[in-house]
């Protein structure tokens, strides 16, 4: 368990579904943006800022990998001075694919966040076009889900050039930052191409 299960590499980064021992570093970057990420996330207990929750975190993240269930990965630089070309290196994001669901719906949940200092690189857009394009092209989803509460301008805008579509508002949906928050529902869906040649039809 001392390897990612899955790594997917991008021009700038390694998106890793991490061993157990990755903990700490999670941790760090946690505690690094917990007021930075306050505003958008659910309120965190003290619990959520310890090693022996991530420990468990990350168990259970391989166990939902491995059953098809999700895709929790986390972000790390590339660095081409760097021993091992900055795997073992800081995180600095994170990209979630949760909640999927096969049957007749075939779909997953997108869930992101990002460094405050690495905002304004365009990695999270690099990050999740790779993450999106594992879903469709190897999960073979026909649909990602991603909300996102309508101050949050550059969520928003990393979607928009993502090509996820609004198909609706959800007043109240989330308990966020000490109220329930509106969130703006948006999606976007596989290619019509790839889906009909995934089919044999």
């Amino acid at each position: 368990m001392d390897r990612p299960l899955l790594e997917l590499e991008t021009e700038r980064l390694f998106l890793q579904v991490p061993p157990v021992g990755a903990a700490r570093r999670i941790l760090e970057y946690c505690e690094r943006n917990r007021e930075h990420l306050s505003r958008w996330e659910p309120f965190r207990p003290e619990e959520y800022f310890t090693i022996s929750f991530w420990r468990q975190q990350l168990l259970a993240a391989r166990e939902e990998f491995l059953s098809g269930q999700s895709v929790r990965s986390f972000l790390v630089e590339r660095d081409p001075k760097a021993r091992d070309g900055g795997r073992s290196g800081p995180v600095i994001g994170v990209a979630n694919l949760t909640q999927i669901v096969r049957g007749v719906l075939q779909a997953g949940s997108l869930g992101y966040s990002l460094d405050e200092a690495s905002e304004g690189k365009g990695l999270m857009t690099e990050a999740l076009e790779a993450l999106i394009g594992y879903a469709f092209d190897e999960l073979e989803l026909h649909r990602i889900m991603a909300n996102y509460i309508p101050a949050n301008d550059r969520s928003a805008a990393v979607l928009e050039r993502l090509g996820f579509e609004r198909e609706g508002f959800a007043r109240r949906y989330l308990y966020i930052d000490g109220a329930w928050r509106d969130h703006v529902l948006t999606a976007r869906l596989r290619d019509e191409d790839d889906e009909r040649d995934s089919s044999g039809n």
